[in-house]
């Protein structure tokens, strides 16, 4: 199976509590490493300011996560993000297409 590297970022409501901060990364880190993902290393951005509101928001908790995997498990991701209220934003891009631009 080809997996190819991928990078999501996504935002979580600002008044997320820590607990459910880290119940959230550990879920998508649980998800990706399930369904044969692998090398996957999480980043917590931090609170951010956003460019525009979101859903009434005006700021959000970015967690950025790197992986290696294929189609079918950014897709699964993708669509659990979407269905999670606590997330307002999510973005996904595959890391090894940006690689072969910058050569």
């Amino acid at each position: 199976m080809m997996l190819n590297n991928y990078e999501t970022i996504y935002i979580l409501k600002p008044d997320v509590t820590e607990d459910t901060n880290l119940t959230l990364v550990n879920k998508y880190k649980s998800l990706v490493k399930e369904n044969g993902g692998q090398n996957v290393f999480v980043q917590h951005k931090g609170r951010r300011h956003l460019s525009y509101n979101i859903t009434h928001y005006y700021d959000g908790i970015y967690i950025q996560m790197n992986y290696d995997a294929n189609g079918s498990i950014v897709k699964l991701l993708q669509k659990s993000m979407r269905f999670d209220d606590q997330v307002i934003r999510s973005l996904t891009v595959r890391q090894d297409l940006l690689r072969d631009v910058n050569l």
